[in-house]
């Protein structure tokens, strides 16, 4: 009489048949890569040298102009509000840092709007990167 199989029994078969599976692919792959015809490189491809710079001359430095930023406006176009949200009577256009919309007197919004920057003309506001509001 035959003795039942464990499950124990079962999973070690299994594991074996698994591992031997796994040798026999192993030793198969690498018998194709030994005998296939692709040969290694010999050596590691070498990068040209590098032209002699010591005789190149270097060229002259160039002056950089320093890119505005908010700590250095050009204030000359534009003023800052006044203290009580009024603005200077000789720039009176309006415009918010915020939005970077203007705003001309008459204009539908004008009268609501607290300036943060006071123009005395559109061109300036629009060379500073603003736009006309819309109405």
């Amino acid at each position: 009489m035959v003795a039942p199989m464990t499950s124990i029994t079962t999973a070690l078969r299994r594991t074996v048949f698994l591992l031997v599976t796994a040798a026999g692919v192993g030793a198969v792959v690498s018998w194709r890569r030994r005998t296939s015809g692709t040969p290694a490189p010999s050596a590691p491809p070498q990068w040209p040298p590098l032209p002699d710079q010591s005789s190149t001359p270097v060229p002259s430095a160039t002056p950089v102009q320093p890119i505005a930023t908010e700590t250095t406006l050009d204030t000359t176009t534009w003023l800052p509000a006044l203290d009580d949200g009024s603005v200077p009577e000789s720039h009176s256009i309006k415009a918010n840092d915020s939005s970077k919309i203007f705003h001309v007197p008459g204009g539908r919004f004008y009268d609501r709007t607290k300036p943060e920057r006071c123009y005395a003309t559109a061109a300036a506001a629009e060379a500073d990167g603003y736009r006309p509001s819309k109405s």
